[in-house]
């Protein structure tokens, strides 16, 4: 699952990666959360755009959002047939401007989170779905969902689901709805390489949202009953705005 990311890249270098025709300007986020606006990049025909978008997908069918789950997520697996992710699989998939994400490992009572962020220090595509939902009173908001699969090596200690994080050819497929088929954008919605990202043990100071700045990604030490694999798993193959 993902539930925890951060965006701390320029706006520029983001800009620059994405191609997106905007120029927004955003502060560093260190822990951004559920039902946050987030920023997500869409494209429209050949063209792509920066959005603001509510962290928490609300299908347009829905009569009572309060008594609806918070879909901060949705499984690559089921993305063709759940009602509420079935269209917009067709015609509104985007990516999440991230360059972290966090997770937790959990042993007894005690919970230890982790960082994965792109060997190569750049930005971390995670592939969502988006859906305008509009109330009763005519008032309109975007949501969206990042798109999940199962772990790969390095992940599988800590968690056995992962966000869907997609390389350049990925973003293509993923983006462009009017060219690639729903088939060929689930064929990119894999676990990626594990040799793709670093895992570093971080503050528990994470698990509150109101915490926000860098120091929430400076390494600690961990717990020795922390350095080794859940119970019943192999070794680790790894180490607004």
């Amino acid at each position: 699952m993902c539930g925890r990311y951060a965006l701390t890249l320029s706006p520029e270098i983001l800009r620059e990666f994405y191609d997106y025709v905007e120029q927004p300007n955003f502060p560093p986020r260190y822990n951004i959360a559920p039902t946050q606006p987030v920023p997500v990049v869409v494209q429209d025909s050949r063209v792509r755009h920066f959005r603001l978008m509510r962290w928490g997908f609300i299908p347009e069918w829905v009569k009572d959002p309060g008594a609806f789950p918070l879909l901060v997520n949705a499984r690559s697996e089921s993305l063709r047939y759940k009602p509420s992710f079935k269209t917009a699989i067709r015609h509104r998939r985007c990516i999440f401007m991230a360059d972290a994400f966090y997770e937790w490992k959990r042993t007894g009572n005690d919970k230890q989170p982790f960082m994965f962020r792109m060997k190569s220090g750049g930005p971390l595509p995670m592939a969502g779905l988006w859906e305008t939902y509009a109330d009763p009173d005519g008032g309109e908001i975007d949501t969206v969902a990042v798109v999940t699969t199962n772990a790969n090596g390095l992940m599988a200690p800590i968690h056995d689901r992962m966000p869907v994080i997609l390389g350049e050819e990925g973003i293509k497929r993923w983006l462009a709805t009017g060219v690639y088929s729903v088939k060929e954008a689930l064929a990119e919605a894999k676990a990626c390489p594990d040799d793709w990202l670093n895992m570093t043990p971080v503050s528990k100071r994470i698990n509150s949202a109101r915490e926000d700045d860098a120091d929430l990604q400076v390494p600690v030490e961990l717990k020795k009953e922390l350095l080794g694999p859940k119970k019943n798993e192999g070794p680790v193959q790894g180490s607004l705005f």
